[in-house]
This record gives C-alpha cells, sequence and structure tokens, in this order.
C-alpha cells in the first residue's frame, strides 16, 4: 500500500510547522500500545506488560529502562526529534504539571492496550484506547482550569496527535483463542467490528478538538517473532499477515471519509507495511543480519516473552531487525520513521539507511549477557 500524492501534501501541510505556529509552541498528544509507550505501565502495579527492567532502554539516555518496549526509541519518539517537537511524558509521570503539558504534550499509550477493551486483558491492568481518550478528557479539564477555555480550546487544535493501536486487537485478543472474540467473529466481521470502533474513537477525539491526527498503520504482524516462532515451519504467518493488510485498508478508506466529513481535519494514514516487510525479507539490503530472532532471548528458550535482566544479548543490536519478541530495535524504528518522513518529503529517499546523529550508539553488550 503507497499513500497516495494527496495524502503526502496533506501530511506536509500538517505535519511539519518544526514546533511552532502563531499561538505559540506545539505539542504532540500520542495514543497508543508498547510501540509507542513510554513508561505508563511501569505505574500500573499489577501490569504485566512492563519494560521498566533490563535490557529494556540500554541504549536510550543514560541507559537505564524509561519504560519504552525498545532498546532505544520509538517511531514516534523519532518522528518528534526530527519534526522539532518536544517528547510528550507519560499521562502517568508523577511530575506531570499543567505547564509541563502546555510545554511538551502528553503520551497515553500503554502496552498491551487495544482499540477494543478487551483486548490484552491477560496483562491485567493497561489502558485501552478507550481509556487513553478519557485520560485525555481528563488533561482537558486540567488546561482549561489553567488557561482558560478559549485559549485551551485553541491549544488542543493547534496541536499534533499519533494513534497507533490495533496490533493487540490481533495478537492478543482475535489470534489467540483464550479470547472470546477469535470464536465470536470471523475475520470479515472482526475488521468490520474494529473498525467501527475504532471510527468512533477518531470521531471523539475530533471531538474533544483533534484536527490534525496521523494514524499509524499495522506492521505484518504474522512476521513478529513470537508469531514465527509459534508457527509450524517458522516462516511468517500468512494470516496474521493478511489480516493486517486488511485492517490497514479499511484504515484508509475510513481517514478518507472522516477527513471529507469532519470540519477542518486532516486525518493521515501512516502506512509503515511495506517497509517493515523489506526489513524483513531483505535484512541485509537494510544493513541488518538477522530479522527472524530477537536480539533479547532467555538464552535459548522461545518464545522469550519479555526481556530481562537474566536475558542474553545479541553481539550488535544495530543489525537485528527485532529487540525482543515482539518489538523493534531502535535502529529498525528509524528506518520506519525515516521512510514516514520520506513520504512527508522531508528527506530523501537515500538518507533511509543512513544513521541519524542523533541515534543512540549502541553500547557493548554487557560480557555475562553475550552468548558464547
Amino acid at each position: 500500500m503507497k499513500l497516495g500524492t494527496t495524502l503526502v501534501v496533506i501530511l506536509v501541510a500538517t505535519f511539519t510547522v518544526a514546533g511552532v505556529c502563531e499561538g505559540g509552541k506545539v505539542v504532540q498528544f500520542i495514543f497508543g500500545d508498547s510501540l509507542s509507550e513510554v513508561g505508563n505501565n511501569a505505574r500500573l502495579p499489577k501490569s504485566l506488560a512492563k519494560a521498566s527492567l533490563p535490557w529494556y532502554g540500554i541504549d536510550f539516555g543514560n541507559g537505564i529502562p524509561t519504560g519504552r518496549f525498545c532498546n532505544g526509541r520509538t517511531v514516534a519518539d523519532i518522528l518528534g526529534d526530527e519534526l522539532g517537537y518536544p517528547r510528550p511524558p507519560p499521562v502517568l509521570d508523577p511530575d506531570l504539571t499543567e505547564d509541563t503539558i502546555l510545554e511538551n504534550g502528553v503520551n497515553y499509550a500503554s502496552g498491551g492496550g487495544g482499540i477494543l477493551n478487551e483486548s490484552g486483558t491477560l496483562f491485567i491492568q493497561r489502558f485501552s484506547l478507550w481509556k487513553q481518550i478519557e485520560l485525555f478528557e481528563g488533561t482537558q479539564e486540567l488546561i482549561r482550569a489553567k488557561i482558560g477555555a478559549a485559549e485551551a480550546e485553541k491549544f488542543f487544535q493547534e496541536s499534533k496527535y499519533i494513534v497507533a493501536s490495533g496490533s493487540n486487537d490481533f495478537i492478543n485478543n482475535y489470534l489467540f483463542p483464550v479470547y472470546n472474540d477469535s470464536w465470536k467473529y470471523n475475520d470479515e466481521q472482526f475488521i468490520k467490528y474494529i473498525s467501527r470502533t475504532f471510527e468512533m474513537q477518531l470521531r471523539r477525539l475530533h471531538e474533544l478538538g483533534a484536527r490534525r491526527v496521523m494514524v499509524f498503520g499495522l506492521g505484518p504482524l504474522g512476521c513478529i517473532p513470537l508469531q514465527r516462532v509459534l508457527s509450524l515451519s517458522g516462516e511468517c504467518r500468512y494470516k496474521a499477515n493478511v489480516l493486517s493488510q486488511k485492517f490497514n485498508q479499511a484504515g484508509i478508506k475510513l481517514l478518507n471519509r472522516l477527513s471529507k466529513q469532519l470540519p477542518n481535519s486532516s486525518f493521515i494514514f501512516g502506512d509503515v507495511y511495506d517497509i517493515v516487510y523489506d526489513m524483513i525479507s531483505n535484512p541485509e539490503k537494510h544493513g541488518f543480519n538477522n530479522s527472524n530472532a530477537p536480539c533479547c532471548t532467555f538464552g535459548g528458550v522461545r518464545p522469550a516473552i519479555t526481556c530481562t535482566p537474566a536475558s542474553t544479548l545479541c553481539r550488535d543490536r544495530s543489525k537485528y531487525v527485532f529487540w525482543d519478541e515482539y518489538h523493534p530495535t531502535d535502529r529498525a524504528n528509524e528506518i520506519v520513521a525515516k521512510e514516514l518522513l520520506s513520504k512527508l518529503g522531508l528527506i530523501t529517499q537515500s538518507n533511509i539507511t543512513e544513521t541519524s546523529p542523533a541515534s543512540p550508539a549502541p553500547a557493548p553488550a554487557p560480557i555475562a549477557s553475550l552468548p558464547p
């Protein structure tokens, strides 16, 4: 799937104002799952989906875990950095204040959360997209009390929004037989169900002032290490990839419709499927030497599910597409972000495989964690 010329023009017009506008600083509000989370679940005491232990974050800042499900940055981190936006703190950050929100925005993303409330329930505590929108309403109340209703309305309408959700609705719901939805719907019915729910959520965000919204599509879910290790052949799981593409196709139609129907709105689809699939299918082309196994594993035990201090790390994290069983490495996220920026017309195609100076240099793996 390729973004059309019209969408690219809209993207340039709505997402490239280098952090400023007539009203002052532009900030981001980010909604999603573990691919965009920056530490909310670390403050949910019963959550089983956390990235609060080493070796998460080993290539981010001082190497201490930040709650990102990665060795480094998320795609949203990199996009914001390149476009000049401040990095939004997690909504559960105890130091979050009204001034911080006005200066940096907020990240509501939560590992294990999905578009559907029932997705990811095995993780006990996580914020579904509905819950994240509810938290955003609370943020708005704080800002209205701080600067007044009129200024608050202007602030939220001038802000940028990223919504990156849907993976858990398949991996940790529909494709996982312990969930009722896997038995209740067939493929077509489930796509319609999730699309209807997603439409209600995006319309609600528009009601709350979101005017410039980028929605990330799904990558090839059947090719993440967890799905491959669970298959009989070790290859990508065809059904999961087909569902990813059907979700993306439905999403493009939905966003086009919303952009026409809702006043002063731009809903943009960020297509990541092709670039992620190409990294997996042709790793050497992008500078990788492994695209089917995670860098962080528990010895030879697969699936490892999560990364822990007892895990074994690969020798060169920049050569792996995947960090753990679910999530890409910092390097892979950088390539995805630059592909999106290329579609924005902000960088040339030749820059996509070049490492940004802002990219953290991978620290050497601890000796105890290296494979023999």
